[in-house]
């Protein structure tokens, strides 16, 4: 007797039926999950998992979480007493550490957790955008690694301060640009980068950097496209192509890039002000007065613009001496086996942007400077080393360019990543509170005067 075979067919049909053995069966529609998916999810939970390890020491306030964790607190509030807490910034990131302490409770980890989450969203955003440039898993992994052995993003990412959360927002934004910018119709990845640069815009102003970033690079192409500017001996690599994104209208451009930031920022202000016109204008005018007087008063830790990217000037976010010859410190400095070659590498970067036109090293390019050189048009003259947070984690990705380059041994990108983390080990004990170290190798750990 033969044997019955049944499958599942589309349509009214919703019984099995019988086939002969002759009969092609058709292809069960089974799910395809992205490699990449796979590899994202992976490293984001590796990434939150070494963030969350000791996060709840100390159990106390550690610098300027004493400025917007009481600002969450208020939030909580049922109703919000004056005067609100913290108005020169927006209020998304404060909104979600609030969020944290109503789930967690109020304690350091109810206020940090937050960060940890967008910490690893943005080791994330750092592979999917070496997906974007290099179109490999390899390199976009080793990014990602370098990324989280900086130190800048470890110890940010396990305080309850703002700038990890425009980080976060700010790179996933980045990476959808810089999918986008390769398609020919980039419209959806606009509107997504769009979208959240308006949400990192929420957390900090300093969001809008990248977003002018991508506003200027897109004006810069269809200028020179209504120039009908051609290289004469183009190439794929171009950065610029007369044919770049031919359905792209200007009313497309307005809405990715003006109208959904727009929206995503000014809806993060509907908790706190309703949709009340005159309050939000002087939420606004609020936080632009703030964030554009110039500073009289000095800071302890206050740097200058151009001296961010030589770890002149670190910012001692915590030190307590648990004994007289042990102490608990959190230095936010970097780690200088990343960030220094990073800057040989960027200037590889630059070379190969000015003179082979290559479209990778333009991207990398414009999102390493765009973000740091905008705090030198600022009229403030207050500064601080974690401002350069943005630029020196995209730094990751020139390493990897200029690793990768044709001639150089594969073994070597990862021969890197592997220095990168024995000098994320050996700073370890200066950022992270957990740990403590000795006044002997905390003094051996500090090796300029200016660090002190």
């Amino acid at each position: 007797m033969k044997a019955a075979i049944f499958i599942f067919v589309r349509g009214d049909a919703n019984l099995p039926r019988k086939t002969s053995p002759q009969q092609p069966l058709e292809p069960s529609v089974v799910p395809r999950v992205s490699p990449s998916a796979v590899v994202a999810v992976a490293i984001f939970l590796v990434a939150h998992i070494a963030l969350l390890i000791g996060l709840t020491t100390p159990n106390k306030f550690v610098f300027d979480e004493v400025h917007y964790v009481p600002a969450a607190r208020q939030m909580l509030a049922p109703a919000m007493s004056q005067p609100m807490l913290n108005p020169m910034h927006p209020p998304l990131a404060k909104e979600l550490i609030a969020a944290s302490i109503a789930a967690f409770g109020d304690n350091s980890l109810g206020w940090r957790y937050p960060a940890t989450l967008f910490g690893a969203l943005a080791v994330v955003a750092i592979y999917l955008c070496g997906l974007a440039l290099f179109a490999a898993q390899g390199p976009a992994i080793a990014a990602a690694l370098i990324a989280a052995f900086n130190q800048m993003l470890y110890v940010q990412a396990r305080i309850a301060m703002l700038d990890i959360f425009a980080l976060g927002f700010g790179l996933l934004a980045t990476a959808a640009f810089m999918h986008g910018f390769r398609r020919e119709r980039p419209q959806a990845l606009f509107a997504l980068a769009g979208s959240l640069f308006g949400l990192a815009a929420a957390c900090k102003w300093s969001g809008l950097f990248p977003l002018g970033v991508c506003i200027v690079i897109v004006a810069v192409i269809r200028l020179m496209q209504g120039w009908r500017t051609l290289f004469a001996d183009a190439k794929p690599s171009d950065w610029y192509r007369p044919d770049l994104w031919p359905g792209l209208r200007l009313y497309h451009l307005v809405l990715c890039f003006a109208v959904l930031p727009g929206v995503a920022y000014l809806a993060c202000f509907v908790p706190l002000h309703g949709l009340s016109l005159p309050d939000l204008i002087e939420a606004q005018r609020r936080i632009f007065a703030d964030n554009t007087t110039t500073a009289i008063a000095g800071h302890t830790y206050m740097s200058a613009w151009p001296s961010w990217p030589l770890l002149a000037r670190p910012v001692w976010f915590l030190f307590d001496k648990s004994t007289e010859d042990n102490v608990s410190a959190v230095v936010f400095l970097g780690n200088p086996l990343v960030l220094w070659p990073a800057l040989l590498a960027l200037a590889l970067v630059l070379r190969d942007f000015v003179v082979e036109r290559r479209r990778d090293a333009f991207l990398i390019a414009a999102f390493y400077f765009g973000p740091w050189l905008a705090w030198a048009l600022l009229p403030r003259t207050l500064g601080f080393i974690y401002y350069y947070l943005p630029a020196a984690t995209a730094a990751s990705l020139a390493l990897v360019y200029v690793l990768r380059r044709d001639g150089l041994p594969r073994w070597l990108l990862w021969a890197y990543v592997g220095l990168a983390a024995i000098g994320f080990v050996v700073m370890l004990p200066i950022s992270a509170a957990f740990i403590g170290t000795s006044m002997q190798s905390f003094s051996r750990l500090m090796l300029f005067q200016s660090w002190i």
